[in-house]
Formats: structure tokens, C-alpha cells, sequence
């Protein structure tokens, strides 16, 4: 087992992340709390652009559970379809713009316990709405989450819960709130799942992982200036 990170060298990592990304916003397109739920719920086994892509006219004409209810199931899972599982996202949505309805008044809880009650939602989900729709400090621990902090020693666990468990115990106050983003962003385009970027990884020198990459991919090396910019930074 590699030794656990200091205070101080996980405060040197948050910092290096805010001085790339000071604020860091989530990669799902939204208009409000409920669109928000919704994209969210719809990004699980999917991609942001993906997800991005089957809303973007969906939300130009849905932004309350009560218009979600009144598009209907199946107008809502021909929008979606391109999304994986998307009928089975259609039912839940549907259901879940039923329950904020009828117990919530439309309004979309800022409240874990009622936010996982909704079909589809899980602590992940609700953990991503609370952290983004109302500023609370939660990290919702995903695939590129559970990676990058199990892969550099940062706050390692067996599950997701206990990842975001130890990242609860070591992440600083002040990065706490923008804790989920840098470290999602971090593992999307830089501590990648195969071959991480580590020659360009601002994190090198503290990250534990014993097989770091000794070069950078050709395929990374060109790509447009913008975004191998933004992957060496992150």
C-alpha cells in the first residue's frame, strides 16, 4: 500500500488544479435545478456530449416536471433515444417529474434522503445536483473519480462511497466545493483509463501510481492546441 498523502501535498494538489481551473463547471448543458436533475440522471453509462446532444432541443421547451408530465413518456423517450437505456431513462424521468410534483410542488429538493427517493437517482446523482444547482460541498464519486483517486493514492477505497468517504476526510474546506469538478476534469483528460498523460500531468511528482506513462500518446500529442493545452494543464 503506497503512503497516504500529507496535508500538505494534498493541499499542493487541489491548488495546482485551481490555478488551472479556479472555477470549474460541469460539462452537462442545463437551464435550471430540474433540467440539471434530469441531465444528470440521463449521463449514467452515457457521455456529457452525448447527453448534451439528445437534450439540447428538449430543454428549449422543457424546464419543469410538470411539462415533463404533460410531453408524456413516449414523446420524451423518441427525444432520448439516442442515449444509451434510454427507455428504461424515459420511465424514470417520467416518474420522478410525477413524485416532485405531487410531494414537492415542481420545486427540486435540495435534500439527499428525497433526491435518492426519485426513480432513478442515486447518491451520485443527488450528490451532483446538490454540489451544482446549490452550491453544497459534495463530491460525487464516478468512474473517473474512483480512478484518479485510487490511482494516485489521493483518497483510495474499495467502492465509490469509500472514495468519497476519504475524500470527505482529507479534501481542505476551501477546495471542497469545487473539489467533484477538478478531479472528474482531471480524470476525463489527463489520468485517462489507459495510457494517463503523466509526462504532462501537473500531479506527477506527488501521484503514487508506480507505472506512470513514459510518453504522451501520438494521438494526444495532436490534438487541436486548445485541448492539449487544457489535458497537459489537467
Amino acid at each position: 500500500m503506497s503512503k497516504p498523502f500529507t496535508k500538505a501535498e494534498v493541499e499542493t494538489f487541489f491548488a495546482r488544479l485551481k490555478k488551472i481551473d479556479p472555477a470549474p463547471r460541469t460539462e452537462l448543458e442545463y437551464t435550471n435545478p430540474y433540467t440539471l436533475l434530469v441531465a444528470v440522471a440521463l449521463s449514467a453509462q452515457a457521455t456529457d456530449k452525448g447527453v448534451n446532444k439528445a437534450t439540447k432541443a428538449l430543454f428549449q421547451k422543457i424546464s419543469t416536471p410538470q411539462q415533463m408530465l404533460a410531453l408524456g413518456e413516449e414523446k420524451l423517450t423518441d427525444a432520448i433515444k439516442t442515449i444509451g437505456l434510454y427507455k428504461g431513462k424515459a420511465k424514470n424521468v417520467i416518474a420522478a417529474a410525477k413524485i416532485l410534483v405531487e410531494k414537492h410542488s415542481g420545486a427540486v429538493p435540495n435534500d439527499q434522503a428525497a433526491l435518492e427517493e426519485l426513480p432513478g437517482v442515486g447518491r451520485k446523482t443527488a450528490n451532483v445536483v446538490r454540489n451544482v444547482a446549490f452550491g453544497e460541498k459534495t463530491i460525487a464519486v464516478d468512474t473517473h473519480i474512483f480512478r484518479v483517486c485510487n490511482r494516485t493514492g489521493l483518497a483510495p477505497g474499495k467502492d465509490v462511497l469509500a472514495v468519497e468517504r476519504a475524500l470527505g476526510r482529507v479534501v481542505p474546506d476551501e477546495y471542497a466545493l469545487h473539489a467533484h469538478h477538478w478531479l472528474i476534469l482531471h480524470g476525463r483528460y489527463t489520468c485517462i483509463a489507459r495510457k494517463p498523460l503523466c509526462p504532462t500531468c501537473v500531479e506527477r511528482d506527488l501521484c503514487r501510481f508506480k507505472d506512470k506513462t513514459k510518453q504522451v500518446p501520438a494521438e494526444k500529442e495532436k490534438l487541436p492546441k486548445k485541448t492539449s493545452a487544457r489535458s497537459a494543464r489537467r
